[in-house]
């Protein structure tokens, strides 16, 4: 079993008073670093308008390398525009992932539009930096990957790793919609993309973690990396119905491959739960690990899935 260190709440959105495009949420972590900071890349949301509608954006917040809970800036505008009137990513770009590519920064996004029978659906967007990942420019006005014949409903919560010169991009599809007394809720498996470019991509549309709660469960956030001749993926899941506000929230799993392909998976060894009391004690979710100055780390949210915005945890001992 891993142990993870609780470090504390580490970036809370509602101190932020000076952004329109950030009010509350600070959701789905993912790190960049560079020589004297840690760039954490987060989604956001403004003020709902008239009619109680919300729209969501992506920003970062600059760390002290040297010392974590030390912010040394917030990106004084979202990363990205929203997308124009019918497009993909209308209505929000959320979650980001970020990765450098010899002088460019390469962000994968999820971009969501507002439907009428079920409340939202999502594709998954690229966007290129080169002004050392301050802002993004999209490659172009629709999604790199979206709904197939395999994959019919939202594709999601991208995160973007290479390993071995190939891409991999890991991913949550909508399995189906469920309807909750008249309001659907959807059920989310992960899945995971593979390319020579980080253009073009193939998908088996397979999932490939095992459920452990229920045959709806739902699982996000899939993050992996390697350590000791393994890889090591940590997630969160939950229950598809009546999850909020209770003991049904997301948890953070684990699981391990030797090969990308097949995983097995071991929620007692993940090392992290909620705590009895506060920020976290409801749920937790969206893991991110990184690695900094030979210590790993992880970021993740808390209740209402990082409307408080996201704590920091500290791994004793090693990944194996």
């Amino acid at each position: 079993m891993f142990r993870w260190e609780k470090l504390g709440l580490l970036f809370e959105p509602l101190k932020i008073k000076d952004r329109f495009w950030l009010k509350e949420f600070a959701q789905a972590p993912s790190v960049v670093i560079f020589e004297k900071f840690v760039r954490v890349y987060f989604s956001c949301r403004p003020a709902p308008d008239k009619n109680g509608q919300y729209v969501s954006y992506s920003g970062y917040v600059d760390l002290n390398r040297g010392d974590l809970f030390e912010i040394l800036r917030v990106s004084e505008n979202p990363i990205l525009e929203l997308g124009e009137c019918g497009t993909f990513d209308e209505f929000g770009t959320y979650p980001v992932s970020v990765i450098k590519k010899e002088n460019e920064y390469i962000a994968y996004y999820g971009g969501w539009t507002r439907c009428e029978s079920i409340p939202f659906t999502v594709a998954i967007g690229i966007a290129i930096s080169n002004d050392e990942g301050k802002t993004f420019q999209k490659i172009g006005k629709g999604p790199i990957i979206s709904p197939s014949v395999k994959e019919p409903f939202v594709l999601s919560g991208p995160k973007i790793r290479k390993f071995n010169n190939k891409w991999y991009l890991w991913y949550v599809a909508v399995t189906e919609w469920l309807d909750n007394d008249g309001k659907p809720e959807a059920v989310y498996k992960i899945r995971m993309a593979v390319s020579d470019d980080g253009l073009n991509w193939k998908r088996d549309a397979v999932n490939i973690i095992e459920n452990k709660l229920e045959n709806n469960e739902c699982q996000a956030s899939p993050d992996v990396t390697y350590y000791n001749n393994k890889y090591h993926m940590f997630f969160c899941y939950k229950y598809a119905l009546d999850f909020r506000n209770n003991n049904r929230g997301y948890r953070i799993g684990y699981a391990s491959s030797t090969d990308l392909i097949n995983w097995t998976r071991n929620d007692a060894k993940a090392g992290i739960d909620v705590s009895k009391e506060g920020w976290d004690s409801q749920s937790i979710a969206y893991p991110t690990v990184f690695e900094l100055d030979k210590k790993l780390y992880m970021f993740y949210l808390g209740n209402h899935v990082g409307r408080q915005g996201f704590g920091l945890a500290e791994l004793e001992g090693k990944l194996e």
